[in-house]
């Protein structure tokens, strides 16, 4: 007679336990994807976003397309598409102005459009490699960062160039303060982080990373003094005191890190990188962090944005293999 194996007690409360905990971690996650927007025919890598508030619309760099790409986000769905760029890198949407900045590797070229019809209605030449974008809605100046060393500033009201700071080498993500007057630049070339004076238009102070190279995306708790420097080599998100320029606190995160954003509601740190994953980091008190957990997403998903008031973070999905391009929208928790 055979004997019938029957699963013991303790196995099967083991077996509810593991499922319990599964369960529990999955509805208490801090990020939760709510949304996917296919973009079809978008093909290539996705650099960044800028964000209409009042429209509604997400406005996306594909870089390798050549394009941006439009998003109503009530429809859920992508309604134009700006075509014939040159690798747009950069992007910001100025609401007073219903204006579109868009930067462009190929050239340089920084081009302007109306945010209705999507016209060109301006553009200014940088030359080479027009890449990271901010703007400071105090003085209505956007700063755009290009080729082998330079920061432009930019009137945004007439779209033309009134003043230029230079560096090093070329900047990657750069930090404007809201209460001060310096910029943190990103300069993974020169391997440190140049501190601009505004006012002087010049560097007036370099910081390294303690060994962390390849400092692209970046972050800022202007609230806190606190700078969050993403690096590749090896892959770290580096905590700078912006007060004296050391280093606060190093803490392991995914491979291919290209954007980096601070939820001062939260106080935590998204690190959006290109090993398909979302790395979200605690920040206990100004001086101590500590990693969270990891978001899934697909290869190649290294950039994205943060939005506040929606409590949403975007990220952006490029086309590999039967990985289709598209815009994920995770609901903060």
């Amino acid at each position: 007679m055979k004997r019938v194996l029957r699963p013991s007690l303790q196995a099967i409360v083991a077996l509810v336990f593991c499922y319990t905990l599964a369960t529990v971690r999955a509805q208490t996650a801090p990020l939760k994807l709510t949304k996917t927007i296919a973009l079809p025919g978008v093909e290539g890598r996705i650099d960044h976003f800028a964000f209409d508030a009042a429209g509604e619309r997400l406005f996306v760099c594909a870089l390798g397309n050549n394009s941006v790409e439009v998003i109503d986000l009530r429809k859920a769905e992508r309604t134009h598409s700006i075509t014939g760029l040159g690798a747009p890198q950069g992007i910001v949407y100025i609401p007073e102005l219903d204006r579109l900045f868009v930067a462009n590797d190929k050239g340089g070229i920084f081009k302007i459009y109306d945010g209705k019809s999507f016209q060109a209605v301006g553009e200014m030449d940088f030359k080479d490699d027009a890449d990271n974008v901010r703007y400071d809605s105090a003085t209505k100046q956007i700063y755009v960062g290009f080729g082998s060393g330079g920061i432009a500033v930019v009137n945004a009201p007439d779209g033309k160039q009134i003043g230029s700071i230079k560096l090093s080498a070329h900047p990657e993500a750069f930090e404007l303060e809201k209460t001060g007057k310096r910029i943190f630049v990103n300069v993974p070339n020169s391997r440190h982080v140049a501190v601009i004076d505004r006012d002087k238009s010049e560097v007036v102070a370099t910081w390294k990373t303690d060994l962390a190279f390849a400092n692209f995306p970046m972050a800022l708790d202007e609230a806190n003094h606190r700078l969050f420097v993403g690096c590749r080599l090896p892959s770290k998100l580096v905590v700078l005191s912006t007060e004296s320029g050391d280093v606060i606190a190093k803490i392991d995160i995914s491979g291919d890190p290209d954007d980096v954003f601070y939820d001062r509601k939260r106080h935590r740190i998204y690190a959006i990188c290109g090993a398909g994953k979302i790395d979200i980091i605690e920040q206990t008190d100004a001086n101590n962090y500590k990693a969270l957990t990891k978001i899934d997403t697909a290869e190649g998903a290294r950039t994205g944005l943060f939005v506040l008031e929606r409590d949403t973070v975007f990220v952006a999905v490029p086309h590999r293999a039967s990985q289709q391009a598209e815009i994920r929208a995770y609901r903060v928790e």
